[in-house]
């Protein structure tokens, strides 16, 4: 039996977790990522916390699993965007690992600006939603402005995966999914665009070589080896972004699927066959030839759960929260949850409040609010071609009700898959195909991701929920 290593560097926890040629889940090792914050503007990972925290994941995975170092044949990953490191002409960071909820970048960057209203900045990167101060281009920015002589030291820029790469291999590669974020990419022809990499004064051997997702990038070096914990002999494959890997190994990578995430923020995936980038929706390049990712998302997450019960019911359980609210008839009894209700102040965010209100209609009205907010991302992936079905993930495809009310509000069954780690399971995926177990994704797909069950929409309240949405809509804007 052969076996395959993905790495999940995502922002709250990294995981690692070990899968077969078949698909099935073996060990995993997960740990939560610690970072330096700084009046909530500043947010870090210093290089070290990086690698003692994927470490500590490896080995839990090894342990699970029963595995030893040498049984894992490759490794492949799922990244964060904009997250980024700077590296001097002899490979020292200059900075920690920059995250990307770090806002430290000004408000109004007028070189993102001038880059944004740019004719062909659409077409060129295929992002359709506005790059913003947390996007890596703009802490750069504010790098060379503010922090002069570190600048000024800058042999290389990484993202996140990037530094893995580069730190396993000695490769200096990056992958056109994770790339097309930054909005330095030219998407059309998968490298970098000359007219951004001007604007911001970097230069293109500052820059990694970008590769297509799945692209075999080498075996592990002596250092690699040491800092992981693994032979020398596992390749690397190029992973990608974490929502597009979870796309993979939820299998929406087939038409008529889209995948939703609902975790921190609630995000779409689809795949389609045709370049279309359109307001609304970040395009990226897609697991194989002639296919595209793309991906719409919303704030609107699961951030006003926690936060409602931290502030309004801490001695109960966000378990038992959700609860309470499957006892509560489909609408909450007229309440209504303005999206990120967590944002304004007090309960000035729910709409409708009476006293009869009590913890469970103020969590229904939460849960009904992200599901009318995925509503309109999948309307607004979906175009002309209506979905057939949706693949859930993160912490909201834990709760059944949660799924309920999304399947009702969307009218649109909702696909369980059996496993929980999609994003690894997308990585340990590429590798399968990479060493030629699996000719294509889409075979991988067919043959490894299985549903643990199917959540098909109540016809009576969907009608009811359908009522509802055309009632309040006009409220919501």
């Amino acid at each position: 039996m052969s076996y395959f290593l993905g790495i999940d560097l995502g922002t709250s926890y990294f995981k690692a977790a070990i899968f077969d040629q078949e698909g099935s889940l073996q060990g995993m090792g997960r740990q939560f990522v610690e970072k330096y914050s700084d009046k909530g503007i500043i947010c870090e990972l210093e290089v070290y916390n990086f690698w003692k925290i994927l470490r500590c994941c490896i080995e839990d995975a090894l342990k699970e699993s029963k595995r030893l170092p040498e049984d894992i044949l490759a490794i492949s990953y799922s990244s964060q965007a904009n997250s980024f490191i700077l590296l001097d002409q002899n490979d020292r960071p200059l900075t920690p690992l920059i995250l990307w909820p770090d806002s430290r970048a000004d408000e109004h960057s007028e070189s993102l600006r001038i880059l944004v209203n740019k004719k062909n900045f659409l077409d060129r990167t295929g992002l359709g939603i506005t790059p913003w101060r947390q996007n890596a281009i703009a802490k750069i920015e504010w790098i060379q402005k503010y922090r002069v002589q570190t600048w000024n030291k800058v042999s290389k820029i990484m993202s996140i995966s990037d530094y893995l790469i580069y730190s396993l291999t000695g490769e200096f590669v990056s992958d056109v999914s994770t790339s097309s974020m930054t909005g330095l990419l030219n998407l059309r022809e998968s490298k970098w665009w000359d007219d951004a990499l001007s604007l911001f004064n970097i230069l293109p051997t500052q820059l990694p070589v970008p590769l297509e997702i799945g692209a075999l990038v080498g075996n592990l070096t002596r250092k690699g080896a040491e800092v992981s914990g693994l032979p020398s002999n596992v390749r690397l494959f190029t992973g990608g972004l974490d929502h597009h890997m979870v796309a993979i190994g939820s299998g929406a990578i087939h038409s008529g699927y889209i995948s939703e995430s609902t975790g921190t923020v609630l995000a779409c995936v689809n795949c389609t066959a045709e370049y279309n980038p359109r307001n609304g929706i970040n395009v990226a390049r897609g697991a194989s030839q002639h296919s595209y990712f793309q991906m719409a998302f919303d704030e609107n997450g699961a951030t006003s759960l926690e936060w409602y019960r931290k502030n309004y019911a801490p001695h109960i359980s966000i378990t038992d929260l959700v609860k309470q609210a499957g006892l509560i008839a489909p609408c909450a009894d007229g309440l209504i949850a303005r999206p990120n209700s967590c944002t304004f102040h007090g309960l000035e965010g729910f709409i409708n409040r009476t006293n009869n209100h009590g913890d469970a209609h103020y969590i229904r009205a939460i849960l009904e609010s992200t599901a009318l907010s995925l509503l309109k991302l999948v309307q607004t992936l979906e175009g002309k071609q209506s979905a057939d079905a949706i693949l859930p993930s993160g912490g909201g495809a834990n709760s059944r009700l949660w799924l309920e009310i999304k399947a009702n509000l969307l009218n649109k069954p909702f696909l369980i898959p059996e496993s929980v780690e999609l994003a690894c399971k997308g990585a340990a995926m590429i590798c399968a195909v990479g060493l030629s177990y699996f000719d294509n994704l889409e075979e991988v797909t067919k043959r490894q991701v299985k549903l643990k069950e199917k959540v098909n929409p109540d016809l009576a309240e969907s009608k009811v929920y359908r009522i509802w949405y055309n009632s309040i809509k006009n409220d919501l804007i």
